[in-house]
Parts: structure tokens; sequence; C-alpha cells
């Protein structure tokens, strides 16, 4: 089986470029590819809200409502805020094009640097807490997470690879199976809990205080339980994914995915208060709520398959979202533009397999630790949210449209609070690993401008606005031979097309091959003659390449053409039974001024 059929096998049969519009989001869809990051981070939100106030003891617990609802009104903040940003930019409001647009290019290459680590570490988070709910059912598995989630990653890489609506359909059903299952358990245990799940907090009695409740610690808590709002900012980056109206419908789907993330996060929050679980031991604090609801019923199960399912399809958002963004700075020359390139099933296949990539080797660097990478979340995302809404207050205030004021208003105060986030962010965990996060989004500035550079100089290099072609008045070829062959034959026979100025020059990594490869030359009378040069080292690229300089020296040419006469096996696999001698010339060649080389292919028959 060819390489092609593998890969038609996993992604499927390449798409028409007119197939783009069908390939489009519908709401409901829509909600399940660019909301799960979102709704996701309701099963884990709430734990890293809680390991933080634990350290204080109950005093610090009691407090884990009141630091939710703080989360709840910053959540409604940005998402009405969010949906002016839908509105006003119907063919796309990402952080990026909104503060490039109305703040400068600067600032939009921030938020772009902001939201590409988001996205890295939303897969790595994402599929790490997921792992974290199979191992608390499973604890046998837990010496296997790393493993278990890189598998996870190539999954959701694979369904992405495959389209957008295939993608979509894909994981419709774990998304909703998801909200149905912790919708369940929040009802049941608000209305009757009948599980015999004894609370962390009893199982694990004198526990000793490491800190005491201070303002410092609750911000602590509040930075960490802020990871609720990861993903909240996917719908705006990826209006155009849905069918028409887009802003119509992102703007739908960003309000259901609100209060659905709001009801879960507080829910869960309450019912944590309420039976006063912790994070404790090998199970998550909705672990503890699934028991409590359900006991160890097989719906404990499905909502820990749901849950862990959920979290793994929430690296889906970034796999929706990073290949987008890439390509439109791909567009603008701030990426490689391979990043810009739509692939066979009309996705963005580079920006896919290098988000899996990164994330799978970040993944392995951090040992699958939910807690250890959680500390690098969420500053990106707070990052975008300042600078997008900051983006629409001066949009507004410039443009001055109908409702304007209050407008601005909204987003001004969408902006500034999430602009405190970002500083208590970077101050409670800068430490612990989000000095990270703001060196890798320093670093992917600088390597924007130094990318625009390359191609700014790269295009006037390269622009013949003010170029007289000279044409060349000399041409020297090079035919590099092993000894007689009908691959050499042909190579000769091309380079004649070139030149009558050709020299044929063989490399000998032994004396005694001098004289037969001679004596076969002039018994073959080609016409061309041959120079045999030794090579005492019994290398052969070095010593054509001090061939070639001494040419260039005697002849003075315009252009140097090496013709190298390459001989093509009948099967792939058969061209690891021989050397790359060829591939190593073009290699030393590539980077040589007025030196062309040419392959003339001689191909085996089977």
């Amino acid at each position: 089986m060819h390489w092609r059929d593998i890969k038609r096998f996993l992604v499927g049969k390449p798409l028409e470029t007119q197939q783009l519009e069908s390939e489009r989001l519908s709401k409901v869809t829509g909600l399940a590819v660019l909301s799960s990051d979102a709704l996701s981070s309701s099963a884990y939100a709430t734990e890293q809200m809680l390991l933080v106030l634990m350290l204080a003891g109950p005093l610090g617990t009691a407090y884990g409502l009141k630091v939710g609802a703080f989360i709840l009104l910053l959540l409604a903040m940005v998402v009405v805020s969010y949906r002016q940003t839908v509105h006003a930019y119907p063919g796309g409001g990402g952080a990026y094009f909104v503060a490039k647009e109305n703040l400068g290019t600067s600032f939009g290459l921030i938020a772009a640097a902001a939201l590409l680590v988001d996205y890295v570490l939303t897969v790595t988070v994402s599929v790490a807490a997921g792992v974290d709910a199979i191992t608390s059912a499973l604890p046998a598995t837990a010496p296997h997470r790393v493993g278990m989630g890189i598998v996870a990653i190539f999954v959701v890489a694979l369904g992405n690879l495959r389209g957008v609506r295939e993608s979509g359909v894909l994981f419709s059903i774990p998304t909703y199976f998801f909200v149905t299952m912790f919708a369940l358990m929040l009802i049941v245990n608000v209305v009757h809990p009948f599980g015999y799940w004894a609370p962390a907090a009893a199982a694990a009695p004198g526990q000793p205080l490491r800190e005491s409740l201070t303002l410092w610690l609750l911000l602590k808590a509040f930075a960490s339980g802020c990871a609720a709002l990861t993903g909240v900012e996917a719908v705006s980056n990826g209006v155009q994914a849905f069918r028409p109206p887009e802003s119509k419908n992102a703007a739908t789907v960003m309000v259901w995915m609100g209060l659905i993330l709001g009801t879960f996060f507080a829910g869960s929050t309450y019912l944590a208060y309420r039976y006063n679980v912790l994070p404790v031991g090998d199970q998550t604090v909705i672990s503890q709520l699934g028991h409590s609801a359900f006991g160890d019923s097989p719906f404990y199960y499905l909502l820990q398959i749901s849950t862990t399912l959920i979290l793994i399809l929430a690296a889906n958002t970034s796999f929706a979202d990073f290949p987008r963004l890439a390509s439109i700075l791909g567009r603008d020359a701030y990426m490689p533009r391979q990043l810009a390139n739509r692939g066979d099933r009309l996705v963005f296949s580079n920006g896919i397999i290098v988000l899996a990539a990164v994330a799978g080797l970040l993944l392995w660097l951090f040992a699958g630790h939910t807690s250890a990478l959680i500390h690098l979340y969420a500053v990106g995302v707070f990052v975008s949210f300042t600078l997008s809404q900051a983006g629409m207050v001066r949009r507004f205030i410039s443009r001055r449209e109908r409702g304007w004021a209050s407008r601005a208003a909204v987003s001004a105060a969408g902006a500034t609070a999430t602009g405190i986030v970002v500083i208590i962010e970077l101050t409670t965990k800068f430490t612990e690993g989000a000095w990270i996060s703001a060196l890798l989004m320093a670093l992917l500035v600088l390597a924007f401008y130094e990318i625009n550079h390359h191609y700014t100089f790269y295009a006037r290099q390269i622009s013949s606005k003010e170029w007289q072609p000279v044409w060349p008045r000399k041409h020297v070829v090079v035919v590099p031979v092993a000894g007689v062959s009908k691959s050499t034959a042909s190579a000769l026979a091309y380079a004649l097309l070139l030149s009558q100025n050709i020299r044929a020059v063989a490399v000998a990594t032994n004396p005694e091959q001098v004289a037969k490869l001679q004596d076969d030359w002039d018994m073959w009378d080609s016409g061309v003659p041959l120079e045999v040069v030794i090579s005492p080292y019994r290398s052969i690229v070095r010593p054509l390449l001090d061939y070639i300089d001494r040419v260039e020296n005697e002849e003075k040419p315009d252009w140097l053409t090496v013709v190298l006469p390459e001989v093509v096996p009948a099967r792939w696999w058969h061209n690891i039974f021989h050397n790359q001698t060829a591939l190593a010339i073009k290699a030393a060649l590539l980077f040589r001024p007025n030196v062309v080389v040419t392959s003339v292919p001689y191909h085996l028959e089977r």
C-alpha cells in the first residue's frame, strides 16, 4: 500500500475549493467545535480554585462561593463584550485583527502571540485533565498518563485533518453527552443526593494549615479559577466558520456557551461548598460529586467517560482556531506562509500538525500533570481578552455609531476587569510558571517581526521593477560521473543541449580506480573529455566542490550548471539500498550564487 493510500484512508479524499461553503458549521455543531474548550473548563476550574483555598483550611474553602461569584461576574462581562465584537466584525473578530486595526500592529501581534500560546496550552491542559478523569476512575492507569495523552492529541488532530464539517459531526456527540451527564449530576446532587461517597475533607481529618487566609491567597484562588473563562474567545475568532448569517449565529452560540458554562461552574462550586468536597488524593472534585450523586452505579462511570471525552475534545477548539489564526499571520507575512495554505480537506493542515507536535512535546515535558501545566495557563487568554476589548473601545469612540457610548462602556468595563486579571495572574503565578508563558509570548512577537523582516527583504530582493535582465555570456556545465553507464549517457546528452563547454568529472576514492575509469571512458568515446580527481580521504562532495571552485576561477562563467545523473529505483523503498550522494551534492550547492543544479533521472524498470 502506498503512503498516499494510507493518507486517504485516514484523512479522506481531497475536497474541491468550491466545497468550502458546505464545510461551514451550524449553531449546533458550532457549539460543539468552538465551545468545547470553554465548557470543559467547568470540569476543573472549581478544583483549581479550591486547591488554593484549601491551604487555609475550612476558613479558606468557605470563601469558595465568594471567589466563584466574582469569576461568574467576569464571565458575564466577557460574554457580553464579545457579543459586540462578533456583530462588529462579521468577517471574524479575533483579538489579533481587532487589536491590530484599532490599537496598532504591535498590540495586534502581542494579542496573536498570547492566543497562540494559549491555544497550545489549551490542548495540553485539557488533555492532561481528561487523562486525570480516567486515572480517577481507574488509578492503575496513572503511570501511562503521558502515553494516553499523546494518543488523545493524535486522535483529535486526525479528526480535524478530515475537515471542519466532519470534525464537527464527530465531536458533537461527546460534547452533548457531557452536557447531559454534567447537568444530570448537578440536578441529582441538588434535589436528592443518594450516593455513599465520603467527602475528601472528611477523609483527610486534621490536615495541617500551610497558609493563613490573606488577600494574596484569595487573589491566587481567583486567578486559578479564572481558568473557567479559557476558550470563551474562540467563537469570535471563528465567525467565518459559521453558516450565514455568520455574526448572528456566532452571537447565539456565544450566549448558549456562556449560559451553560456559567451554570456548570456555579453548580459545581456550590455543591463543593455544600458537601465540603476538596481535591484530595486521586479523586477530582467532579469525580467526588459524581459519586455523591450516583454512587458506584453505571451513571458515575458515564459521567467520568463524558468528562474525559469533553476534556480531551476541548483541544478541538484550539485545533479549530490555532490553524486559522496562524493562516492569517502567514498571509500577513508574520508567520511562515506555508501555514496560510489549505490542505486537501480544506483545512489548514500545516497548522494542525504544528499544534499537535508542540502540544505533545509540552505534555511530555511536564509529564502530563495538570497542576504543573495550569500555572502556565490563562495568562495568554486574558491578555488577548484585554487587548481585544480595548480595541473595541477605540473603535466605538472613533466611529461614534448609534449606541456607541453604552457599547464602549461595556467593552471598557470588560477590558478593565480582564486587565486586572492579567496583573493578578502574572503576580500570583509568575514564579510558578506564568513567567514561561510571558517569555514565550515575548519571543513569539520578536519572531513575528523577524519573519516579517525576512519576507519584506525577500520581496525587495526579487522585485523586478528596477532590474534589467543581463543575459549570460558564458555558460559552463559540469557533469559529475561515477563511470560509464546509461544514466551518465542521459546526463551528457542533456548537458549538450545546454552548452558546448562541458566538463565531465569523476571523483576516485581509490588510486587504483583512476586507470580503469580513464580506459572505460576513452573506449566509450563520448566526445566529452573526463577529468579524474583523486580523493585521499574517500570523500566525494568536498573534492567535487573544490573542482567546481577551480572551474569558476579558470572560466569566470556567468552561470555554472551542475548536471547530476540520478538513478531512480523502481520502488521507493529501494532507495535505502543506495547512497544519497546526489542529495548531498544538491544540499552543498544550494546556497552558491550563479550555480544551477539539475538532476537527470534514469528510471529503472520494475
